[in-house]
């Protein structure tokens, strides 16, 4: 957008800057013909953001975390080590993500928010990112369930019950165990989640 001052009859050109917002399609496109393959990003809210580089102990923690979370949801679901899901402005890529079966069913798309049973980010530099940006985008997905851990303060940051751009319920977690919403009959220990 360009906007034209007048000033004693000088004419001033003043720009100011707009981003241009990208659509799942335009960034599939993107990534279909290589225009972003070298570059480690994400779709958030309609822009290409650069994804932050992985810590030692954030990887482990999210690998350790998805291995245990397979083994307890063996059959029930499929546990998505950091890969991305479609949603309908964004493809993040959380650290876990517990969606439906069959694996087989995402061979030509990314699980959608109907697939997703809840997402799990590892976040020690991330944290503020995690509870903001990605929070909302979540929340506003409809995303029954987010956990966060704040590898910080060794804590879980369970978030439920999404209402428009955020979870109305929040609880901290430091020890004992989590029962996800979508599996009542599963108990998830903190201490296997989190690191020693």
């Amino acid at each position: 957008m360009i906007s034209l001052k007048s000033y004693n009859n000088n004419v001033r050109i003043s720009t100011v800057k707009i981003l241009a917002k990208w659509s799942i399609d335009d960034y599939h496109r993107m990534i279909e013909t290589g225009i972003i393959r070298d570059r480690h990003v994400e779709l958030l809210g309609g822009e290409i953001v650069e994804m932050s580089p992985e810590t030692p102990i954030h990887y482990i923690t999210a690998k350790r975390g998805t291995r245990y979370l397979e083994n307890l949801l063996s059959g029930k679901a499929d546990v998505r080590f950091n890969g991305p899901i479609t949603l309908s402005d964004s493809e993040p890529e959380p650290d876990i993500a517990i969606v439906r079966l069959p694996e087989s069913a995402y061979q030509n798309c990314h699980p959608t928010p109907q697939d997703i049973f809840w997402i799990i980010e590892v976040a020690k530099t991330s944290l503020k990112k995690d509870l903001e940006i990605k929070m909302a985008i979540y929340a506003t997905a409809g995303i029954q369930e987010y956990w966060v851990l704040d590898l910080s303060k060794k804590q879980v940051i369970v978030l439920r019950k999404p209402q428009e751009s955020k979870y109305i319920e929040e609880y901290i977690i430091r020890e004992g165990m989590i029962t996800p919403l979508a599996f009542p009959d599963v108990c998830i220990s903190v201490n296997q989640l989190l690191p020693e």
